[in-house]
């Protein structure tokens, strides 16, 4: 087994890690299976950590500090705030999911689409599809009503 010092990027948050290799951290990096357990960010490297040496039997060993994190983390959330969040964010993803239903994927036509029904060339439909956004901001900027998903879809034909 082996001990990494890590920190979340997010917030500065360090913490311990034990792995069995530094491939295995990599491994379970890159599948997402390594979290902050202050903030639950994944967005979590290495710190950078003294060598850790053996020193011989007529040696005196030499203390040599941890780095500190360059600014100081801000507090975590306290659990009943992080419940509430948790609690919103499923009822925006139930309400995104139920208005789904109801409209019609149209995917890269979605811009044609919009465009169209905002000056009466068809009929107004609920539809959702993929834009860029110079796409978007140029439907904005005409008037055109639309609103971005707050979840990302993915189009029906995919695993979402």
């Amino acid at each position: 087994m082996i001990v990494f010092d890590l920190v979340c990027r997010d917030h500065g948050h360090r913490f311990e890690g034990w792995f069995a290799s530094s491939e295995d951290f990599s491994a379970q990096q890159q599948r997402g299976l390594v979290s902050c357990p202050q903030c639950d960010s994944h967005d979590v490297i290495k710190a950078p950590m003294a060598p850790r040496l053996n020193r011989k039997g007529n040696q005196q060993a030499v203390a040599v500090p941890a780095p500190t994190p360059a600014a100081p983390a801000p507090p975590a959330l306290p659990p009943e705030a992080r419940e509430k969040l948790q609690a919103a964010f499923v009822a925006i993803a139930q309400a995104q999911a139920e208005a789904i239903k109801s409209s019609r994927w149209v995917g890269r036509n979605f811009v044609e689409d919009a465009r169209a029904m905002h000056y009466g060339d068809k009929a107004p439909a609920p539809i959702h599809g993929q834009a860029s956004p110079q796409e978007a901001k140029a439907l904005v900027e005409e008037g055109v009503d639309i609103m971005p998903l707050l979840i990302p879809v993915a189009p029906p034909d995919e695993i979402n």
